[in-house]
């Protein structure tokens, strides 16, 4: 049950609203850290660097080199084969680099929140 419902997931995340929330994001990430280093003078600038490091790093590059080839070996699996065995291989290795996506993401929030209070006041 668990593996059909993640390659359900798996084939309706891929759509152009989700592509552009997480490729959009990593995109303003990029333009902020340039932007933080050629103005590195002003108080925000390191938040801005380290909160688009946390995203870019923590969350799509950990997303396309561990989780997407996870999904993409699940995609193929016979649940009704050997379901139980794949899927709790699956789960353990998938969910650990999950929180580390999750570790990342919250700690680029916070990088960039105090970025955001350190650049208006």
């Amino acid at each position: 049950m668990g593996i059909a419902a993640m390659q359900s997931i798996n084939v309706v995340v891929i759509n152009p609203w989700f592509m552009a929330a997480f490729l959009g994001t990593a995109v303003i990430c990029v333009l902020l850290a340039g932007t933080a280093l050629f103005h590195w003078q002003r108080p925000a600038s390191p938040y801005l660097l380290a909160g688009s490091m946390f995203y870019v790093l923590g969350s799509l590059l950990v997303t396309m080199r561990f989780n997407v080839p996870r999904n993409n070996a699940l995609a193929i699996v016979d649940a009704a084969a050997n379901g139980p065995t794949v899927w709790a291989q699956f789960v353990a290795e998938w969910s650990v680099w999950n929180h580390v996506r999750s570790i990342a993401s919250l700690l680029a929030a916070s990088a960039f929140t105090i970025g955001i209070t350190k650049f208006v006041s």
